[in-house]
């Protein structure tokens, strides 16, 4: 048992975190202004695993906290081909749409603030991104997620299919 808790352990400690969006909201009440926070983070371990999280809460730090507890439940792998992804790839959700293309060595990362973010924590080193439509930063990382989590590799394609590789390429 002690074996798993260090396990887990060493994993979260793996992980680094980025804070994309910390947002200050006012409720107003008889006696002025009570403000609360809410915080979107993103966790990742910069080989190919990353999760997104939103925490709010009356203090900036505890809003951080739940947001990165929330993101390590929601960690997902991702396929990355090098420093790269393997194909061109659209993500969607609502009115948010985020367009991400394979990019040769040295390249770098090309993205706004909200993509660069979730990019850099899942590992990927070389890719281009255009961002359209809605952005709102919440809606931009979940369509960046969409995108990424929507990547397939050879075997997945093959399988699809129903093909071999020779059938496919002859």
């Amino acid at each position: 048992m002690s074996d798993k808790n260090s396990m887990v352990e060493e994993k979260e400690e793996e992980l680094s975190e980025k804070l994309v969006k910390l947002n200050r909201v006012a409720k107003v009440v008889k006696g002025g202004r009570r403000f609360s926070f809410s915080a979107l983070m993103v966790v990742g371990d910069k080989k190919g695993q990353v999760g997104i999280g939103f925490g709010k809460a009356n203090e900036v730090s505890e809003s951080i906290r739940k947001g990165v507890e929330n993101a390590k439940k929601n960690i997902v792998t991702i396929q990355i081909k090098g420093n790269t992804i393997p194909h061109e790839v659209l993500g969607e959700f609502k009115g948010a749409k985020v367009i991400m293309k394979p990019a040769s060595p040295g390249t770098g990362i090309i993205a706004g603030g909200p993509v660069r973010a979730v990019v850099e924590q899942a590992g990927i080193k070389d890719i281009l991104t255009k961002s359209l439509g809605s952005n709102n930063a919440i809606n931009v990382v979940k369509a960046t997620m969409n995108g990424l989590e929507s990547i397939m590799n050879m075997q997945e394609i093959m399988e699809n299919r129903g093909k071999t590789y020779k059938e496919l390429f002859g």
